[in-house]
């Protein structure tokens, strides 16, 4: 496989036209070698327009998912940002290349280390993975410029939101199958938040995060 044409391909062809025009970003995805972060028996599908298997729960998301989530939160190099389901590290390295530091958590011991061994060997050094699940953020280091869900939950935990600083963003995909939505919301104040729906798509699930309550009659 001609990787650098199989990158060129998957920027023209599918994040392009998924509205991902930020140069920043683009020029990120030339940067950090996305086929280092997916598992041996899924190179060569390292930049095809699906969700690629890591373990029997968890997904990586499709490459223009990520591109545009990442372009929507505007990451700027003095902030501070917190990941949850870093994975094998992917966004976790795109994040580090916009960030100051990038704290990215992960509930999957097994991904943990990957995503440590994976952000090591990329030369990541302002990135921190943590083996801890995320529904809760993590109090101790708030308040974040920016936080992002790199996967989908049925609702947004009101704790997360706390954790932004005034002015800050959260990505997620929120929804339950077959109605997903990205969102991205920003702090405007002390308990007031502004949201904003951006696309709709179908994410696998976040560990630890609670199902919305199924209706009764």
């Amino acid at each position: 496989m001609n990787l650098e044409q199989a990158r060129f391909n998957m920027i023209e062809q599918q994040i392009r036209p998924w509205d991902v025009l930020d140069p920043r970003v683009l020029e990120l995805l030339h940067i950090v070698r996305r086929e280092d972060f997916v598992p041996e028996a899924h190179r060569a599908q390292a930049f095809v327009d699906v969700e690629l298997p890591l373990t029997a729960t968890r997904r990586m998301l499709a490459p223009k998912v990520e591109a545009r989530l990442l372009q929507e939160l505007k990451v700027q190099r003095h902030e501070k940002v917190l990941e949850i389901g870093a994975a094998t590290g992917h966004l976790a390295a795109l994040l580090g290349h916009q960030a100051q530091r990038v704290i990215a958590l992960e509930a999957d011991a097994g991904l943990a280390a990957q995503a440590a061994a994976n952000l090591k060997r990329s030369g990541a050094l302002n990135v921190t993975v943590l083996n801890q699940d995320g529904a809760g953020g993590l109090a101790a280091e708030e308040p974040f410029d920016a936080i992002l869900l790199s996967g989908s939950v049925a609702e947004l935990p009101q704790a997360l939101l706390n954790q932004l600083k005034v002015g800050g963003r959260l990505a997620a995909i929120v929804g339950s199958a077959p109605v997903m939505r990205a969102v991205l919301v920003t702090r405007t104040g002390a308990g007031e938040f502004r949201r904003v729906e951006l696309f709709d798509t179908v994410a696998g699930r976040l560990p630890g995060f609670a199902e919305a309550p199924a209706f009764s009659f």
